[in-house]
């Protein structure tokens, strides 16, 4: 087969013509490894080992094209290739190759999403941990990596979720207010030692106006039911079960 001509294409491969009114779809790393730009013709043997390797640097450079767009651990990225119904066997020489140029690194991969979790988000370490371990990243790189997320970041961040709560609380009294932060801190991700730390400082005491909201809003829900001393109990018990003890 004779090649007629060739002509670049936008996304920087090249269609090759040939004279049996083939078309082919090439990357330039192809073009260069079988010479055919000097080439003016290709066997029937070579159009096979030239289409194949030219499908190898598919896989690699829809690779690079993920990670380029977002960081990736190797997990992810194999996932994410295997899922275009790639061969397993091209994409493991090409997340192997990827490796090698540096492009892939589960370790400064776990230590970029550490920081952006830190920066954008009020998860705890264990959740951060448990969301690596998801992507494939080793326990070993893990426990290295989470050690960046130090305790006095950890308690700022535990500062900043307990003020956010309190602020938006409009109707739990103080322990049930006090417990149901520490249960969120800890389904964030925060150690239970360090959320003690934090929360012991505060003060837990019930607005006023909280109480009497939700003693009228009890009031106004219970008064067709029950009546007198009735009543009254009634209310002190769902206010009890809210944490807003009465005598507060």
């Amino acid at each position: 087969m004779r090649i007629l001509k060739y002509k670049k294409q936008i996304n920087g491969k090249y269609k090759i013509v040939l004279d049996n009114n083939q078309d082919l779809l090439l990357y330039e790393d192809t073009i260069l490894k079988y010479n055919l730009l000097i080439k003016g013709e290709i066997s029937t043997e070579q159009l096979k080992e030239i289409t194949d390797f030219n499908f190898q640097c598919d896989v690699y450079y829809v690779a690079l094209k993920s990670l380029k767009s977002r960081f990736k651990s190797v997990k992810e990225l194999k996932n994410s290739l295997i899922k275009k119904e790639y061969p397993k066997d091209l994409v493991d020489n090409t997340v192997n190759r990827l490796i090698k140029e540096k492009y892939l690194d589960d370790r400064l991969f776990s230590k970029s999403y550490i920081n952006n979790q830190i920066i954008t988000t009020s998860k705890g370490p264990k959740k951060i941990s448990i969301e690596l371990t998801k992507k494939g990243v080793s326990k070993e790189i893990i426990n290295d990596e989470i050690k960046n997320f130090t305790e006095d970041d950890q308690i700022k961040k535990i500062d900043k979720v307990i003020n956010k709560l309190i602020k938006s609380n409009r109707s739990r009294g103080s322990i049930v207010l006090k417990n149901k932060i520490s249960t969120d801190l800890i389904n964030m991700g925060y150690d239970l030692s360090i959320i003690n730390k934090v929360i012991n400082n505060y003060s837990f005491k019930v607005d006023k106006d909280i109480y009497q909201k939700e003693y009228n809003k009890l009031y106004k829900k219970l008064s067709k039911k029950y009546q007198g001393i009735e009543l009254e109990y009634k209310i002190k018990e769902k206010l009890y079960q809210k944490g807003l003890l009465y005598n507060e």
